[in-house]
């Protein structure tokens, strides 16, 4: 690699570097940043926030309320309760789709909660079907088993 002394000119401009490489592509200049226009600020003074980094919403699984507060879910003391209905803290599941300024609507909440029992209903019904399921095929299987021997 050979290594050329800049001319006495670049070196006024560009003090940090003295040297300059036979190498080094023309795009590689470094340019000089453009002028910032300065604005006239308010007289007011800076406002402090506190901003939480990711706000999770939580939903009661009794009756659907949001809880969606400043305070995070997790620095709640552990006395918490819902406000509609009186559940603990416990009964708060996290809530992912995005809510809106009328989430604790009294028919919006009862439209969430009859889907939340669906749900539960659901998951609640799918052990059962899993073992009708099993005896179904086994059922099958020695059918066709005394049927073909």
């Amino acid at each position: 690699m050979a290594l050329q002394q800049a001319p006495a000119s670049s070196l006024q401009a560009r003090a940090p570097a003295a040297l300059r490489s036979t190498f080094s592509a023309p795009w590689s200049v470094r340019l000089p940043a453009p002028a910032r226009r300065r604005t006239a600020r308010a007289a007011t003074p800076a406002r402090i926030t506190m901003r939480v980094a990711s706000k999770q919403a939580y939903i009661c699984r009794d009756c659907g309320y949001i809880y969606n507060d400043r305070t995070p879910f997790d620095k709640l003391s552990d006395n918490y309760f819902c406000p509609v209905c009186g559940a603990p803290k416990r009964r708060f599941r996290p809530y992912e789709p995005a809510v809106s300024k009328n989430a604790n609507a009294t028919d919006v909440r009862k439209a969430r909660k009859e889907q939340l029992k669906k749900d539960e209903a659901i998951g609640q019904a799918l052990p059962i079907a899993i073992a009708v399921g099993v005896i179904a095929l086994a059922a099958l299987y020695f059918y066709l088993n005394s049927t073909y021997n």
